[in-house]
């Protein structure tokens, strides 16, 4: 869709827009059902109307506990219409950080499934919410006037992953949302015929105002592990579906899954993934898997999405001796690279921010800016010194990753995982990179133990274990052990990238 953008349109007027271009066009596949656009802009408007009537005003922040289905998005787009805030927190959250997240973000309505509202009688965190509704709605009553929405009014609050101090709830605007649309579109590239199976959810509302259609992949985010990868390839064929947007986890093991039944799925013409780091041995399980597809991997994070694209055979050519190539920058980010520091940044200017700018190739912490960056977090003003740097009225997400510029983008982990030594900075990145590459070797990294290079390595084959271990000790680096544990954590929203933060902590409790 071409950029249409007078100064005030957002996500729901392009999801009008499309509906009416496409009404009997499905808009969303959820298991049995197909809703066409013309169908569900029906029910957003009376699902809007509906909230009203109920005492959801403007401005009011509603937790949404519904899953990925044609109700989240029906109920999403209607307060959206309505200009309430809809408020998410992830399925895998634990019950503690639910109560926190919730008494963060002082709901006005709490909207969820049957089981959700039986839930929401249980927790202190829920139950203070003054009102609770189902997903049922009026049809036969008449439309009242709905409020208007401008760009500044905030749309969305998603909290980031971190599971330790103060949840980090990021605020999107009706404007950011937008913007972000602008941004991945591009990427998308979606053509009319497209049938995408969308599995990050910010992505299936970029494509309701896009036109396209979604079909919601049969997978339970809560639990990865238990993805059927057959299911999935079953529903791709039975749909014929032309594109995936997902995870790297979900992509991998449908890849695997394909190539150990020499499968092959020809109707997937592109692939988008993204949220975990790609190394080259994955990209090739991917090429293999998906011989003709247009393969892309987006680094971007919650607060600035996207930030690079590689293609997949790009990446599979890359040399990383010294970090992970992820690509162009993207014409809708900036992106600079800055010294490492744990302090608050503040730069009165533009000069004085690129005085904390490192030479090019040299390894610094990755900040950007862009109309489609993040800005403000909720009630959190040490998240915002810690994270954010203004310079007049432009604003700079600190990432927290490490890597360098040199015509493209590199990555080389995190600024927290970087071991100094006396040569310098060691990324984590590059074992990651190299132990996959190892048979045998599902995950692993490097970290130092009691002061000591210490490999940590998760197994797909046990019976290769001795010669995982003579294999990483015939490296240069001079490691004091290889530690062989059976899962390395992984963040819960992706189930891809490491946790270093509770692999420490299990370390810790090894010793």
């Amino acid at each position: 869709m071409e950029n249409t953008s007078p100064d005030r349109f957002n996500i729901v007027d392009l999801f009008h827009l499309a509906a009416r271009v496409n009404a009997g066009k499905p808009a969303i596949i959820y298991r049995e059902k197909r809703i066409a656009f013309g169908e569900l802009e029906t029910a957003v408007t009376q699902t809007a109307a509906h909230f009203l009537r109920k005492g959801i005003r403007k401005g009011d922040r509603v937790l949404v506990f519904v899953p990925m289905s044609d109700d989240l998005y029906r109920t999403v787009l209607a307060l959206f219409r309505i200009g309430a805030v809809a408020v998410f927190l992830d399925e895998w959250v634990s019950v503690k950080r639910l109560v926190e997240c919730c008494r963060l973000a002082q709901c006005a309505a709490f909207i969820g499934t049957f089981k959700g509202r039986v839930l929401a009688r249980l927790l202190p965190g829920l139950r203070s919410i003054p009102l609770h509704l189902g997903l049922k709605y009026d049809t036969d009553q008449a439309l009242p006037p709905f409020p208007e929405t401008v760009r500044e009014d905030t749309a969305l609050i998603t909290f980031t992953t971190g599971s330790t101090g103060t949840p980090k709830a990021a605020i999107r605007t009706h404007g950011l949302l937008f913007e972000q649309f602008q941004a991945l579109i591009p990427l998308i590239d979606p053509a009319p015929a497209d049938i995408c199976m969308p599995v990050l959810p910010i992505v299936l509302l970029i494509n309701l105002g896009a036109g396209i259609t979604s079909v919601i992949a049969d997978f339970n985010p809560r639990k990865p592990d238990t993805m059927k990868p057959e299911r999935i390839a079953g529903q791709i064929s039975r749909l014929g579906v032309t594109s995936i947007i997902a995870s790297p986890f979900f992509v991998k093991q449908l890849s695997r899954y394909l190539k150990g039944n020499a499968l092959f799925l020809n109707t997937i013409q592109k692939i988008l993934t993204g949220g975990a780091p790609v190394f080259p041995a994955e990209a090739r399980a991917y090429r293999e898997a998906f011989p003709q597809a247009h393969i892309g991997i987006v680094y971007g994070s919650t607060e600035a999405e996207p930030m690079s694209m590689i293609a997949v055979d790009e990446l599979i050519a890359s040399e990383t001796a010294r970090g992970l190539n992820v690509g162009k920058v993207e014409s809708a980010a900036t992106v600079k690279i800055i010294a490492i520091t744990d302090d608050r940044i503040t730069a009165t200017d533009e000069e004085a921010l690129s005085r904390l700018e490192v030479a090019l190739g040299e390894i610094g912490e990755i900040i950007v800016a862009g109309k489609h960056v993040l800005r403000d977090y909720l009630n959190n003003a040490e998240a915002l010194k810690r994270n954010k740097i203004f310079v007049g009225n432009q604003c700079w997400h600190r990432t927290g990753d490490s890597g360098f510029l040199d015509g493209n983008l590199f990555l080389t982990g995190r600024c927290a995982s970087l071991i100094r030594t006396p040569n310098g900075l060691l990324s984590t990145f590059l074992f990651e990179n190299h132990f996959q590459s190892i048979n045998g070797v599902e995950m692993g990294t490097v970290m130092q133990v009691d002061g000591e290079l210490t490999a940590v390595v998760e197994l797909n084959d046990n019976t290769q274990r001795d010669a995982v271990a003579s294999a990483i000790k015939s490296l240069p680096e001079a490691f004091g052990d290889v530690i062989f544990i059976p899962k390395i954590p992984r963040d819960p929203r992706h189930n891809s990238k490491i946790d270093y933060e509770k692999l420490r902590l299990s370390l810790s409790h090894r010793h």
